[in-house]
């Protein structure tokens, strides 16, 4: 098989978007049609916004999908019609049915964000952030009916730091996406792409993030709030209150201390951060903040203009 393929690609966010750059800067296939969800309001004004995979297909000049959904007839006629050899899906965002998923000759694959089958499911990067994994990665799946539960095709490992968010490892996961993506294509080019299926049994869920688990829980040790801040950075950002208004906390790290003093009570406040109690007499040092109107600053910013604020015996989410 080395002729081009003729493909279809369907995504959303940033995510997608730089799986569809990585397929674009290559000249090995041919993107044939775009699929992505129809425009949403944003912004203050409320105005319709292009998501960034459709802003980069009009870019260049490739012919944009927006259905409400792919379980109409007349959406799924037009896809077929397409007459692809491949669908490319990343973070599109509908479900799609057994007929879409067996229009193009060589069916879907999907790229996702963790290593299947460890985190099926709409958040895996965070997920594996807040369960303080070691690693995750990238793998290209052939999709069937199931949630992430299709065969894995190729595979990426990626470490996840200590100080790693859920916006910097989506960042890095992205790229790594567009490279794993160009190289399994490499591969289905010489009929070298393997297919194994995924232990069922080792599966874990991805719940989709919400804004209220982002609120933090003094009484959790302070390495599982570390990794809860980390994970909601950049959404939905972890939350907690402070004289009874809602701050919003962007970097935090625990610190090698104990002490007795109730968690949530602010234990002392310098240049290096904001200590605060935690569960188990452990210690949490927030380095970034946002106060109700500001935005997110460091600490010693802050100190400068709301020492009193945030001085000791002050108690977080009381």
């Amino acid at each position: 098989m080395d002729h081009p393929l003729r493909i279809i690609f369907a995504g959303t966010p940033e995510f997608a978007a730089e799986s569809l750059k990585a397929l674009l800067q290559q000249a090995a296939h041919e993107v044939i049609a775009v699929y992505t969800q129809p425009d949403r309001p944003a912004g203050r004004g409320r105005e319709l916004k292009a998501s960034p995979v459709k802003e980069l297909a009009l870019a260049r000049k490739i012919p944009v999908f927006q259905p409400a959904s792919l379980k109409d007839p007349a959406a799924i006629a037009e896809l077929a019609a397409l007459d692809a050899d491949l669908m490319i899906v990343a973070a599109y965002g509908l479900i799609l049915p057994q007929s879409v998923l067996t229009a193009p000759r060589l069916g879907c694959l999907n790229v996702h964000a963790s290593l299947l089958p460890r985190w099926r499911g709409a958040a895996p990067i965070q997920r594996a952030i807040l369960a303080g994994d070691s690693e995750t990665g990238i793998t290209i799946m052939q999709m069937d009916e199931g949630l992430d539960t299709g065969a894995m095709r190729y595979k990426v490992a990626c470490p996840i730091s200590s100080s790693d968010t859920g916006s910097s490892l989506h960042d890095r996961l992205a790229l790594l996406g567009g490279e794993a993506l160009i190289a399994a294509l490499e591969l289905l080019q010489e009929s070298a792409l393997p297919s194994t299926p995924q232990d069922n049994g080792q599966s874990t869920y991805a719940a989709k993030l919400t804004k209220d688990e982002a609120r933090l829980d003094w009484n959790r040790p302070a390495q599982e709030l570390v990794r809860a801040i980390h994970a909601y950075n950049d959404w939905p950002v972890a939350f907690t209150t402070l004289g009874g208004q809602i701050v919003r906390i962007w970097q935090a790290s625990s610190v090698a201390e104990a002490t007795s003093a109730p968690a949530g009570m602010i234990i002392a406040a310098d240049r290096d951060g904001l200590r605060v109690a935690a569960g188990n007499g452990s210690v949490l040092q927030i380095e970034m903040l946002q106060l109700p109107g500001g935005k997110a600053l460091s600490i010693l910013q802050l100190l400068n203009a709301r020492r009193e604020q945030l001085a000791s015996g002050q108690v977080l989410g009381a």
